[in-house]
């Protein structure tokens, strides 16, 4: 090979090398921050670019991988998190706990967070850390468990207002786990259990009293009820008396019509009702085998004289003795 040959060909991977340095490839959603003999040049959006090999480079930044720190020159625009490591902070009530925060940010303005601030990922975790210390030293350890969202609020706000002048916006902070000591769980556990008794025996001596009032009602509605049953029926066994009474009486006005009629009314129909209840009674009285001696005051001669009335009225009547009069009765 001549030498004219050699230089011709060490020109042209010359003008390949200068060519493939001059241009410059930036994938979608990242960007290059372009400094020409050490000052700011150009920011770089997605697409292809020209630049000039020696005098212009790239402009490096700090970021996080594997949880190590490296630099590069890739800036990526992307929403990225960061996993902290556990972090010990103090509450209000000084209780020691253990916090693991998630972070994520996303960069707005590569200028700012390339010249602003020399190592990103580590201020936007010591800012965190701090941050999120002081918060919850405003907090109890009962308000830290229960107002996660809460301390969410505040500690983005706080961070996105910091790292506002860096060019980066925190969308959202998560609180991804909060461990107390173990002593402290212990009385957690211990605290829970008594609660949750205590509401059982609430709930049962609720129930217990529920019961109570619903049985008293229960039997009280039954007094009441039977109460009820026992006046009516009162009420009806009265209108049954009164009514049979009256039929009675309407039965025995009847009878006595009747019996005027058929005696005549000369006679009195009361005597003859009388005489009968007399005879009726007698009778019941000599039911029986045993030999019986009855003994009448002396007015009852007034009723005798009253039965030989009747009799002889109804043998004048019908013509023939109505029926036997009971023998005589000694007088005492």
């Amino acid at each position: 090979m001549t030498p004219i040959a050699t230089v011709i060909i060490v020109l042209i991977a010359g003008i390949v090398i200068l060519a493939a340095k001059s241009l410059v490839i930036v994938p979608q959603s990242e960007t290059r921050i372009i400094e020409r003999l050490g000052r700011y040049h150009a920011t770089f959006s997605p697409g292809i670019h020209i630049i000039v090999p020696f005098i212009d480079r790239a402009k490096s930044i700090i970021i996080m991988k594997n949880r190590r720190y490296q630099y590069s020159s890739i800036i990526d625009l992307r929403e990225q998190v960061y996993d902290f490591d556990r972090q010990n902070v103090i509450t209000r009530d000084n209780v020691q706990t253990e916090i693991n925060a998630l972070l994520y940010f996303q960069i707005v303005d590569p200028f700012k967070a390339v010249y602003e601030i020399e190592n990103l990922p580590n201020a936007i975790e010591k800012l965190t850390q701090t941050t999120l210390r002081n918060i919850i030293g405003e907090l109890e350890l009962d308000e830290t468990l229960t107002s996660r969202d809460t301390i969410n609020t505040k500690l983005r706000a706080v961070l996105d207002d910091a790292t506002d002048k860096w060019g980066v916006k925190v969308n959202r902070v998560e609180l991804q786990d909060i461990t107390p000591p173990a002593t402290v769980l212990n009385a957690m556990e211990k605290q829970m259990q008594a609660e949750r008794n205590k509401r059982a025996l609430i709930l049962e001596s609720e129930g217990e009293k529920a019961s109570a009032i619903l049985q008293s009602e229960g039997e009280k509605a039954a007094v009441i009820n039977t109460a009820e049953a026992e006046k009516q029926k009162a009420i009806l066994e009265a209108e049954g008396q009164a009514e049979a009474r009256i039929r009675r009486a309407e039965a025995e006005a009847i009878a006595i019509q009747k019996i005027t009629e058929a005696v005549g009314e000369c006679t009195n129909p009361a005597n003859y009702l009388l005489a009968q209840k007399y005879i009726q009674m007698l009778q019941n009285v000599a039911e029986g085998t045993e030999n019986k001696t009855v003994f009448l005051p002396y007015e009852a001669s007034n009723l005798l004289g009253s039965l030989g009335g009747i009799k002889e009225l109804f043998q004048d009547a019908n013509g023939s003795k109505a029926g036997s009069v009971p023998p005589p009765i000694r007088k005492s």
